[in-house]
């Protein structure tokens, strides 16, 4: 569906709601397409709910713990590789 600028500022909250809907809003400015809104799925990602599911992973609703990472100074900087790669 195209609809201009001003129009869909107008009636917002109608337009957004078709875009969470599933239907795609074109924006026009002068009869031409500068925009297109979507509506974002609400549910999680189907392949996490279904390892929650199946009970292969768990969550308890904090944040993931990631792996502790340290950065050592070994050998040659990357701008020095990159020089030297450029030739």
């Amino acid at each position: 569906m195209q609809v201009s600028i001003q129009e869909f500022k107008s009636h917002l909250s109608r337009y957004v709601g078709q875009a969470q809907s599933g239907e795609l809003i074109e924006l026009t400015s002068h009869r031409k397409v500068v925009a297109r809104i979507v509506g974002v799925p609400s549910t999680a990602s189907a392949g996490v709910s279904s390892l929650l599911a199946a009970g292969v992973a768990a969550w308890q609703g904090g944040k993931p713990l990631g792996a502790s990472l340290s950065l050592q100074k070994q050998g040659k900087l990357v701008s020095a590789l990159v020089v030297e790669d450029r030739g």
